[in-house]
């Protein structure tokens, strides 16, 4: 029988918002990325999408930490049911904006526990709207210059610089950074490991 380690989570990501968010919970982790080839196609239904992608890198780690929780995410944003992944260059990362401007978006993101020697496998997905402002290219070019758009979906993230484009948001903003916090708290408190993974 796999040894079961489940004092700390093991973050199958490399993302330092998800690092950071799971730190202001307060819980014990170890990151450990996923080295997946993850499904980007934009005209992926976007739920099934960060599902699937999701539940990719829990099992890629899963295989390779027995024993241990594993906590996989993925997220995406969606304009008109259009999935807009992680920008190629500054060019797409551009007209991404542009197409998001003036518009109420939807940002998904999947959150996978997966422990089999727990006989654990939760797999759920959250999602928010985002509306940005109207905006021009000046605008978005100072953006730029606050914010790196080529490591984050539809280009952008809403910590840093939002008040140059977001105009509202209806949901978890934690969400939008990456990982529902609000939604795995109850997760693991529904499991019984809130206390188990918290620092004490």
């Amino acid at each position: 029988m796999d040894i079961i380690h489940k004092d700390h989570l093991v973050l199958a990501s490399g993302s330092p918002r998800r690092s950071e968010l799971l730190t202001r919970m307060g819980l014990r982790f170890e990151v450990y990325p996923a080295k997946v080839d993850e499904w980007e196609e934009h005209d992926a239904p976007p739920d099934e999408l960060v599902r699937h992608n999701a539940q990719l890198k829990a099992t890629w780690a899963a295989e390779r930490r027995p024993g241990e929780l594993i906590l996989a995410s993925d997220t995406t944003v969606a304009l008109d049911n259009h999935v807009l992944n992680k920008p190629v260059d500054m060019n797409e990362a551009r007209a991404m904006i542009k197409r998001l401007a003036g518009r109420t978006h939807t940002v998904y993101t999947a959150i996978h526990l997966l422990c089999p020697a727990m006989e654990l496998d939760a797999l759920e997905h959250v999602t928010s709207e985002v509306t940005f402002n109207l905006l021009d290219a000046t605008a978005i070019e100072r953006y730029f210059q606050i914010v790196n758009p080529l490591d984050k979906a539809g280009a952008y993230g809403i910590q840093e610089g939002r008040e140059l484009i977001i105009a509202g948001l209806d949901g978890s903003l934690s969400n939008v950074m990456g990982l529902p916090v609000e939604r795995l708290e109850e997760l693991l408190r529904q499991l019984g490991l809130w206390d188990l993974l918290r620092h004490t």
